[in-house]
């Protein structure tokens, strides 16, 4: 059974907290560690590590706090590179080398996104439960089996972008950047129906845009497409 809480899920912080009832773990510290521990009823002690996909600070911001308090941190070379940290609790890893925390074992890989060196992960205990994570990336070219748990990225609907290039809400030369960066509830959609989700229990949308989605509709038509439990963060 996991335990999913998200913590923040925009463009101004993105924190989730996982746990398999064992070990613990941060997906990303775009938030400080103050708003960690409020969000998590100051039970943080046994947080065993964060997972970190890239450098943004939507993503990064809290990690010198997470450091300060003895926390191991967990991202890739060309991440460490860009953020310009040395610290012996960052803990650098590659994309197809697989690693354990606890009783995690993770397996990170590549996604794309206009940044270094930008991972997702993959998660996976001894009890069968199997999480991918995957967020600030316009395309997957993996396929998964066996998934219990998904925390995906569905930032934009291009319809709903397209208009509000059109009534000028949204400035035109956002289009490209979004396209070229971010998951679009069509790519999600089309992610998920090329995938192994016989297994999946919970599907939870991460990182809407403010102006570009509908929580609503982004919900409704995951559910109708899959079958499954589908949560915004």
């Amino acid at each position: 059974m996991i335990n999913i809480q998200t913590i923040a899920s925009s463009s101004k912080g993105n924190c989730y907290y996982i746990s398999d009832g064992s070990t613990p773990l941060l997906l990303e510290a775009g938030v400080k560690y103050k708003e960690i521990q409020k969000a998590l009823n100051f039970n943080t002690k046994d947080i065993a590590g964060c997972l970190i996909t890239h450098e943004h600070g939507d993503h990064s911001k809290g990690i010198k706090d997470l450091l300060r308090v003895g926390k191991n941190v967990y991202m890739s070379q060309g991440t460490k590179e860009t953020l310009q940290l040395e610290n012996s609790r960052i803990k650098t890893v590659k994309a197809k080398k697989q690693f354990q925390i606890g009783t995690w074992t993770i397996l990170p890989f590549e996604v794309e996104h206009d940044v270094s060196e930008p991972i997702g992960f993959l998660l996976k205990n001894k009890a069968g439960d199997k999480l991918l994570f995957a967020t600030d990336t316009y395309y997957i070219r993996y396929k998964f089996k066996g998934l219990t748990h998904l925390l995906i990225e569905c930032n934009y609907s291009i319809d709903i972008l397209n208009e509000n290039i059109a009534t000028g809400r949204v400035h035109k030369g956002m289009k490209k950047r979004l396209i070229q960066s971010h998951f679009s509830l069509e790519n999600v959609k089309e992610f998920l129906t090329v995938n192994d989700l016989s297994k999946v229990q919970e599907i939870h949308l991460l990182h809407l845009s403010d102006s570009n989605s509908d929580e609503a509709r982004f919900k409704r038509e995951v559910q109708e497409l899959t079958g499954k439990l589908v949560f915004i963060a």
